[in-house]
């Protein structure tokens, strides 16, 4: 790992590099945060979130423009990684973006009747076949809690997003 954040900060030196206890990229700060192991799949994370900040992802207005950005990173990682002398595995690829997909799959799911609903808003959906609308967390690194909406969940919409 080690070798790999100094090839990094010197063909990349806009960005930062720091310890971290989870792979991130803070377009904020411009830095990425990597975690030290020595499992092959922390380099790729690493790769990863140099994908987003190659990229110049700052933010996401839904869920889906979320997952298109991931598929973007691990695209750009993909690109990159021969470079370093590694290869990215597409199933590991795939079972990252799975977890997305999991997570779109239950903030989208109608609380009453199970069915899949359109998110109108950072944080609302609403049910395609019933009246339910629900309001979700703006932080997609926690459980997908979905908080059906009534006259004291309104001010959930006002919850600033992240990325």
């Amino acid at each position: 790992m080690e070798t790999l954040v100094r090839a990094l900060r010197q063909d990349y030196p806009d960005f930062s590099y720091e310890e971290g206890a989870i792979a991130r990229w803070s377009p904020t700060t411009k830095t990425i945060f990597y975690v030290v192991s020595s499992d092959i799949s922390a380099q790729w994370a690493l790769l990863h979130e140099l994908g987003h900040a190659l990229l110049e992802h700052q933010s996401y207005n839904s869920d889906a423009n979320l997952l298109f950005k991931e598929v973007d990173a691990w695209d750009k990682a993909g690109s990159i990684s021969a470079y370093y002398g590694l290869q990215i595995p597409e199933s590991y690829i795939q079972d990252c973006l799975d977890t997305y997909r999991d997570w779109l799959a239950k903030r989208s799911t109608c609380p009453t009747c199970h069915t899949i609903g359109l998110q109108r808003s950072q944080h609302l959906y609403n049910c395609l076949s019933c009246p339910t609308k629900w309001n979700v967390s703006h932080n997609n690194l926690c459980r997908p809690y979905r908080l059906k909406k009534t006259e004291k969940a309104k001010s959930l919409d006002s919850i600033e997003p992240g990325f």
